[in-house]
């Protein structure tokens, strides 16, 4: 998909900046070191200037080391001052909707409105097992556990129960002050059809160009119509993988040296069925990403960039910036991230007070005076 600089400019007004962290381990790193790595990271932004950080969530894998990714949000929240806090996204097929939304409801009154929750159907995996919600919540029950959450944070006084979750009427305390959105992590057509039908807006993964990405888009805004719903003002949100170098090439190399060892954490899914689970061509897959996404220097990043956000109806853009390495390597990605492709403005310079996430991206080869940002306001299928 390619896309002309000026309407790439056009289309990406108020899309805003954030993060996706992994919190994958690394090769001779501890579960704690790559918590705490991910911590770093989430204050770096804030520092940085990115409008969020949002944080992917996975069980009994090192590709991912955060089982929670709501307590993670809790404890970055509580730890930031300014940031938007995602997951990306809590495994609903795990979960009791109407717990998670409880959650999502106190952390919203909590950190002043800055909470913002992503949930994913999952996989087949062995966490279904372990946590007693079965094949039947995979494949039968993500429907209506995302119907019963939705209406859980619509605000509404009470909440009863639906087919496969049968309870009497109940007071929703704390009760959300408005409808809180809930992002759903959508691979395929049913579920991005499932979350047109409610109107929720999507969570586009890493693994899709921007051609894949704006077909999905375009069946949701034909399917969000045909249910009665306005597309217009829907906030779809999309990862990419971003990783800034001297060069074109020094960034690939980083990529393709630093990415497998966590790709490598895939292979440990166990699936119920006792099938192996699905093993890409590392190489290959590798390639593919920094084909697609903002691999290189600040120049090829800012192209890549600005077409990612004439997405129709994207707003908030993920970057993934753990892929070419450790601590260092990540910190370094995000401030020239920051820096020299989204031009934010780090917290406190000029005697602002809030984060500037970019919300256009202009082309490249346009001088940064002519730019211009609006101010701060895993296994999915």
């Amino acid at each position: 998909m390619t896309a002309d600089p000026g309407e790439a400019r056009r289309a990406g007004r108020g899309v805003r900046a954030h993060l996706f962290l992994l919190a994958g381990q690394r090769p001779g790193e501890s579960h704690a070191e790559a918590l705490a790595t991910a911590h770093r990271y989430g204050h770096a932004a804030e520092a940085a200037g990115f409008a969020g950080v949002w944080i992917a969530e996975h069980h009994f894998i090192s590709y991912g080391v955060c089982p929670s990714a709501i307590t993670f949000a809790a404890h970055l929240l509580g730890a930031t001052r300014r940031i938007e806090v995602g997951t990306a996204a809590c495994i609903l097929s795990n979960r009791h909707p109407v717990a998670l939304g409880e959650e999502a409801a106190l952390l919203h009154e909590l950190s002043g409105g800055r909470f913002r929750l992503g949930v994913g159907r999952g996989g087949p995996w062995v966490d279904l097992e372990v946590f007693g919600t079965g094949t039947d919540r995979f494949t039968h029950g993500f429907q209506d556990s995302l119907e019963l959450l939705a209406r859980w944070l619509s605000g509404a006084p009470t909440v009863a129960g639906n087919d496969i979750f049968p309870f009497r009427p109940v007071a929703v305390v704390p009760r959300p002050r408005g409808p809180l959105p809930v992002w759903v992590a959508a691979t395929s057509t049913g579920t991005v059809d499932l979350a047109a039908r409610h109107g929720l807006p999507l969570l586009l993964g890493l693994h899709a160009d921007l051609t894949e990405k704006a077909e999905l888009l375009d069946r949701y805004t034909r399917v969000t119509q045909a249910h009665g719903h306005d597309p217009v003002g829907v906030d779809h949100a999309s990862a990419h993988l971003a990783q800034v170098a001297e060069s074109d090439a020094a960034a690939a190399g980083l990529v393709t040296s630093g990415l497998p060892p966590l790709l490598a954490g895939t292979r440990e899914y166990v699936r119920l069925d006792g099938t192996p689970a699905g093993r890409r061509d590392p190489a290959g897959y590798v390639k593919h990403l920094i084909d697609i996404h903002p691999v290189g220097a600040p120049l090829r990043c800012r192209q890549a960039v600005a077409r990612a956000a004439a997405l129709p109806g994207v707003r908030h853009l993920l970057f993934l910036v753990e892929a070419g390495g450790g601590l260092e390597v990540g910190l370094a990605n995000i401030h020239r991230l920051a820096t020299d492709v989204l031009d934010l403005v780090p917290v406190g310079d000029g005697g602002r007070d809030t984060p500037m996430p970019v919300s256009q991206v202009g082309s490249a080869s346009e001088d940064a005076t002519t730019r211009y940002y609006a101010p701060h306001g895993n296994g999915y299928r």
